[in-house]
This record gives structure tokens, sequence and C-alpha cells, in this order.
């Protein structure tokens, strides 16, 4: 997308109260549903299956590994974000700079459902679901470009296949 889409696209949202107020709401809200499901699992499988479980060991040190990782290439690669490139105010307002590239939300989203995906299909494919959304929703906010969000679902979901079912 070029510059006048994504102002076009910003505006589209800012302009109406009810689509602004839909995109915020999803936008805060599917990260904080993931981020609630994730520990109450945890504590699950802590407590039925104790600390010393292979399932518990994956389900808490892969995402973990992935958000400090994530993190960390954020940081080195400090890509500007859509509404710094091109000088717009987003639908959700942020002061971050840069930090772009990968949408850290959209790949701990992915990740933590492959997660759940390891534990159980059903409960899986809704998360993954909902990291779409997550996805969708960092784009149509405006605070990321669409490779950010890709490149973050795909990071998420090749290590979670990597490390939930390949090793």
């Amino acid at each position: 997308m070029n510059a006048d889409q994504y102002k076009n696209m910003s505006g589209y949202f800012a302009e109406n109260k009810i689509r602004s107020t839909t995109i915020k709401t999803l936008h805060d809200i599917l990260p904080a549903l993931m981020y609630v499901f994730y520990p109450l699992q945890l504590l699950y499988l802590l407590f039925t299956k104790g600390f010393a479980n292979e399932q518990f060991l994956r389900f808490t040190f892969v995402p973990l590994g992935v958000l400090i990782a994530i993190s960390v290439l954020r940081i080195i690669i400090n890509a500007p974000r859509p509404y710094e490139k091109f000088d717009y105010i987003p639908v959700v307002r942020k002061a971050t700079k840069g930090k772009s590239f990968p949408s850290r939300h959209t790949t701990c989203a992915f990740i933590i459902a492959m997660a759940f995906l390891y534990l159980d299909i059903k409960l899986g494919v809704v998360m993954l679901i909902i990291a779409t959304f997550i996805g969708f929703t960092r784009i149509l906010s405006g605070v990321h470009f669409i490779r950010d969000v890709i490149w973050g679902a795909v990071i998420g979901i090749l290590t979670g296949v990597l490390c939930f079912f390949i090793i």
C-alpha cells in the first residue's frame, strides 16, 4: 500500500464513530483475550501436569523465546511505522516510533495460537482465527504495514510448527 491508501484507510475508520470505535475495541480486546487465555492455560497445565511436563515446558518457553527474539529483532531493524513514514494520524493513536517490523502482537498471537493448537486442535483453530483478526486490526488501525503483520504471522507459525510439531 502507498501513502494515499494508508491515509484513506485511516480516514475511513477515523471519520465514522462506529467504525473508529469498532477498530479501536478490536485492536485492544483481541490481544487481551489471547493474553488472558494463555496464562489460564499455563496455570491449568501447571496444576494438572506439573513443572517437568513436556507440554508445560513447551507451552511456557517457546512463546517466551519468541517474544524475546522478536523484541530484539524489532530493536535491531527499527523500521518506521506507517504513520511515521506517511505522516498521518492512525485510528489507534500511538506514540511509538520505529520498531514496526515485524509486528510483535501478531507474532505473539500466532505463536500462542500454535501453542494452543499443540494442546487441542479445536481451541488452536479458534486462537488462529483470533490471531488473524489481531493482524488485520494492526493494519486497519494504521499502526503496522502489511509486511509487518505477514512476517509476524509467518514467524509465529513457522516457529510453532518447528517447536511444537517437528522437534
